[in-house]
C-alpha cells in the first residue's frame, strides 16, 4: 500500500505531537527517546515524499490568492 504525501504529513505530525504528550506525562524516557528518534526518520521520509511528489497546478504567482486574485480580472 502506498501512502500519499499529505498522509505521510498527517501520520508525522501525529506521531510528533504524541511524543509531545507522552514526555509531558512523565513517560519512561527510553519510550520517548525511541519514539523522538523514529520521529525524526519519519520527518526525513516525509520530507522527500513531499518533494518527490507528482502535483502539479495551472495557478501562478500572477494569481496571488485564489480568495483574493489580483492578476486576472474575470468579469
Amino acid at each position: 500500500m502506498k501512502i500519499s504525501a499529505m498522509a505521510m504529513v498527517v501520520i508525522t505530525s501525529i506521531m510528533l505531537l504524541l511524543v509531545t504528550i507522552l514526555a509531558v506525562m512523565n513517560i519512561e524516557f527510553g519510550w520517548v527517546f525511541y519514539l523522538t528518534c523514529f520521529g525524526q526518520i519519519m520527518v526525513i521520509i516525509m520530507v522527500y515524499k513531499v518533494l518527490r511528489d507528482q502535483y502539479t497546478t495551472d495557478k501562478t504567482f500572477e494569481d496571488f490568492y485564489e480568495d483574493h486574485p489580483i492578476g486576472k480580472e474575470e468579469y
